[in-house]
């Protein structure tokens, strides 16, 4: 989207090519089915656009009022695909793909304290990213144009169930949860009725594939990435039980042979991306073009699955305490003073599924998937945060909903549940190390005071000799490819 404030004053939007065209100014829509963009102009000189689901009574994803000398942009509770944006000379430019917005990333500008985040893993739900002057629309905030630039408005902290409560008798938490799931599921529109679901295996995306399957779509696929090893092997027949189960056509990939930095992937074709992407982005791609190429719409997820069933007070949560990072440089050191700062209101929605949906969702959208993640949807959080502990401690609740579908213990409660240990090992020892080396010859990071080069260095020598590579060498490493990819 590209807004100019002087456009505004003359509001005459049509409709071309996919895009509504006003002047200088332009909106289009993410390329996905299932997603509309309503224009009503009947009011003009002020205009209002919403997006939202076709068929979905549920707020608006964005909804943007333009009217003259003004332009405001608002958020729903979703985050399922964050916008991301920016302002010069009187332009709002945003797009849900930050690589859309290179043209304003520089990474001589970066944001100290989001790179000592991203650097010690301290990630944080915040409106900055690692660009200065780019932002990201929370969920609920507003952003606002006017001639004396860009406001950001964060929304009040939302209102959650502080305590679990006592089930009356006779209720049957099972049978809620089974009703509740089935009919967020069974809201989601689709034009052609041919949809996807990650199936991992485990408990979260087991029990979205049995609602999916109660909801009687005409066609469904089922997608996931083995891990390898005596774990991928138990999970192979955890996921082929379930996808029988369910009746879905299921393919499955080997995630050793897509790991991170791996040849063909994104980074090392170093095509534009997210530098603070996900870890697994070649094997998620993958994934993604299978779906695509089978034509599916939407894509169910099990995200959200952990963080439903986490046992926590909201009143004194604590983080655990980071990793030390032996490399991070005296800007990043100093910067992390700052790790706490500027943080979004409480959420709707957890804010690590949220931040998931920032990683993992653009690229859904780009293979013109539209992604839904039902264990995430407001209901059902509001459902979990209200059940009693026994229910979630272990997914208790989750593993006997699985059991009662007439499927084994051993796919309700596997003894070794599924990690990507090895395959982020794979991608670190092949490719990530001759990354490493390249980087100690020649870094943005180390240039601008965010890595100690010479600690890096003493890395990659013990690394060589180590049984396993440092996993937080990854950060530093996708971190830098990714900056690099966009300048």
């Amino acid at each position: 989207m590209r807004l100019c404030l002087a456009d505004l004053q003359d509001p005459k939007w049509r409709s071309h090519d996919g895009r509504w065209i006003n002047g200088e100014s332009w909106i289009e829509p993410a390329k996905v089915s299932t997603v509309v963009m309503e224009v009503n102009d009947d009011q003009a000189p002020r205009v209002r656009v919403r997006v939202k689901e076709c068929k979905r009574d549920e707020p608006d994803f964005v909804a943007l009022t333009m009217e003259p000398g003004q332009a405001r942009l608002s958020a729903g509770v979703f985050g399922t695909a964050p916008l991301y944006l920016t302002e010069k000379a009187g332009e709002l430019h945003a797009s849900w793909d930050l690589t859309l917005l290179r043209s304003h990333l520089r990474a001589d500008r970066l944001v100290a304290r989001v790179v000592a985040r991203t650097l010690t893993r301290q990630h944080r739900y915040t409106s900055e990213t690692l660009f200065e002057g780019v932002y990201r629309l929370t969920e609920r905030a507003a952003a606002t144009l006017t001639p004396h630039g860009l406001s950001m408005t964060d929304p009040e902290p939302a209102e959650h169930v502080l305590e679990p409560r006592t089930l009356r008798p006779g209720v049957d938490p099972l049978a809620a949860l089974d009703e509740l799931l089935t009919d967020v599921i069974r809201q989601t529109p689709t034009a052609t009725g041919c949809l996807g679901v990650e199936l991992s295996g485990g408990a979260d995306s087991g029990n979205v594939a049995l609602a999916v399957k109660a909801a009687h779509y005409p066609e469904v696929h089922s997608f996931g990435l083995l891990v390898g090893g005596s774990t991928g092997r138990q999970q192979s027949e955890r996921r082929r039980a379930l996808a029988e189960h369910c009746g879905f056509r299921d393919t499955a990939t080997p995630a050793l042979q897509y790991p991170p930095f791996c040849p063909g992937g994104v980074r090392a074709l170093r095509r534009q991306h997210d530098p603070a992407g996900a870890f697994y982005q070649e094997a998620f791609d993958v994934v993604r073009e299978q779906a695509a190429a089978r034509r599916c719409e939407v894509m169910f997820t099990g995200s959200g699955g952990d963080e439903i069933n986490a046992h926590h007070s909201r009143t004194q949560a604590e983080l655990p305490t980071p990793k030390p990072v032996p490399w991070l440089g005296a800007k990043a050191a100093q910067a992390l003073a700052e790790v706490n700062e500027h943080l979004a209101p409480i959420p709707v929605l957890p804010v690590p599924t949220l931040m998931a949906f920032g990683m993992h969702n653009p690229g859904f959208l780009r293979a013109g998937i539209w992604p839904v993640s039902p264990l995430a949807h407001p209901r059902i959080v509001r459902f979990m945060e209200q059940l009693p502990h026994e229910h979630k401690h272990g997914k208790a609740l989750f593993r006997e909903r699985i059991r009662r579908a007439g499927l084994p213990d051993w796919v309700a409660a596997p003894t070794e549940p599924e990690n990507f240990l090895a395959v982020l090992e794979k991608g670190l020892r092949s490719y990530g190390l001759p990354v490493l080396d390249d980087m100690l010859k020649e870094s943005i990071l180390v240039d601008l005071g965010y890595v100690d080069g010479k600690a890096l260095a003493q890395a990659r020598r013990n690394a060589d000799s180590a049984p396993v590579v440092p996993d937080l060498l990854c950060d530093v490493l996708a971190l830098e490819v990714g900056l690099r990819s966009l300048m």
